[in-house]
């Protein structure tokens, strides 16, 4: 499978073929791994070793994770904390396996995945194959259309705190090969870099970046919630994208008893819900007409909340009230930070084709997970960035009086109408 150098294959193939290797892992596995790896170009590891740096030596590079995983000698490094800021607020630990590493964990995940994927719920929708966030948010508004209540639930810490005994436990009930149980425990227990350098054992928690990190999270969650709810709770429907959870209930008060009951199952997986975000929300709309403190909740990037619609069948321009989603207020400011970020008006020396290619990917990107619910809310965003491109022209071209600073602006437009995304749908003011 792997085309290995000459070198490589004078000083190893003899020894190759006397050789026993006791996994059941094949290079055809390790390379159907390395290729998800590759298409995701992520960071580097502890290392520093990049995706590039990784390619330069490829066949060596692949031959020596499927060696020492076929023969049981493979530990994994240390994983890289980087800190990342939430769009909610505060920081958000990443750890970044390096490179290798995540080919590694990607053998292990893509051999377990079919099994587990058998065993998990219907309303887990997080990093599972040919399921998306959108059909979570597309079933998490038919159930607020049929539910007034909903319990809006966040863990708090949830991937830094997942107890791993309780995890190998819960791992046996599914997996049986010892060598996939040797390489996740190695995994769990490999350390993490801290701000100062110094590398710590974990005791708990798997890290967010890592490629078995969600398949172990919804196994967690599988046995910690989604099993519990349909053993105890099966009239309350829910969404679970990861450790994102949506309940729904009929009655304030079932919610109040649900959001108790969830709350104490959690603290026997060690796990804690966010007092402060963990909330009940009253879907109100043109049949629900109560007043409640909690009228909306936040959703993957989504806010659910009261919205008027016009009604299509009445005279004039009449509407009413419903409950649905649409881009949520933080993520029209992250998306906002993220456009001025990457076109710098000052930067004069940069082409507009240049902040284009830039652009483009990320533009497309936001557009096609936001315009699932009330499209214009989120298209309307690109105003600002055709506001940024202006300022770029006023100050590329030094032109002070708006009316030429628009005649530039529009001329560039007649010329490459689809230069930029956002103008290719028609948002060109």
């Amino acid at each position: 499978m792997f085309k290995l150098e000459s070198s490589l294959c004078n000083q190893q193939g003899r020894r190759r073929k006397k050789m026993t290797k006791s996994l059941p892992i094949t290079q055809e596995m390790v390379m159907n791994s390395y290729l998800k790896v590759d298409a995701k170009n992520g960071g580097a590891g502890i290392d520093k070793q990049s995706i590039e740096m990784f390619n330069k030596d490829l066949s060596s590079n692949l031959y020596k994770i499927w060696n020492r995983m076929t023969s049981g000698s493979y530990f994994p490094p240390p994983v890289r904390t980087v800190l990342i800021p939430k769009k909610q607020g505060g920081i958000r630990p990443l750890g970044i396996p390096t490179v290798s590493d995540r080919i590694a964990q990607g053998v292990v995940k893509d051999y377990i995945e079919p099994t587990l994927e058998a065993t998990f719920h219907n309303s887990s929708y997080g990093y599972r194959p040919d399921r998306s966030a959108h059909d979570a948010l597309s079933q998490c508004q038919d159930n607020c259309i049929r539910y007034a209540w909903v319990i809006d639930v966040d863990i708090k810490g949830f991937f830094d705190n997942i107890n791993h005994d309780v995890t190998k436990q819960l791992l046996q009930k599914h997996i049986h090969e010892n060598w996939v149980l040797m390489y996740i425990d190695r995994w769990l227990n490999a350390g993490v870099e801290q701000d100062d350098g110094t590398i710590v054992a974990r005791t708990k928690g798997t890290p967010q970046g890592g490629v078995i990190s969600p398949v172990l999270a919804n196994l967690y969650l599988h046995h910690a919630f989604d099993t519990w709810m349909d053993e105890n709770n099966s009239q309350c429907p829910f969404e679970r994208y990861a450790d994102d959870i949506v309940i729904h209930c009929r009655t304030k008060a079932e919610a109040e008893q649900l959001m108790f009951k969830i709350a104490k199952r959690m603290e026997e997986y060690s796990l804690t819900l966010h007092s402060e975000k963990t909330k009940i929300v009253y879907c109100k709309n043109y049949l629900r007409t109560e007043q409640h403190v909690n009228e909306s909740f936040t959703f993957l990037g989504y806010s659910y909340q009261p919205r008027r619609k016009r009604d299509r069948f009445a005279r004039g321009n009449k509407s009413y009230m419903i409950f649905a989603p649409a881009i949520s207020n933080n993520a029209k400011t992250s998306i906002r930070k993220a456009l001025k970020a990457s076109l710098n008006t000052r930067n004069i020396n940069m082409t507009l084709k240049g902040f284009a290619t830039i652009l483009n990917p990320k533009i497309r990107g936001w557009v096609n997970y936001y315009t699932r619910f009330y499209r214009e809310l989120t298209l309307e965003i690109f105003h600002y960035l055709n506001t940024l491109i202006r300022k770029w022209i006023r100050n590329k071209y030094r032109t002070k009086r708006r009316p030429k600073m628009f005649e530039k602006y529009r001329a560039i437009q007649k010329a490459e109408p689809t230069l930029f995304y956002h103008w290719r749908l028609g948002i060109i003011e």
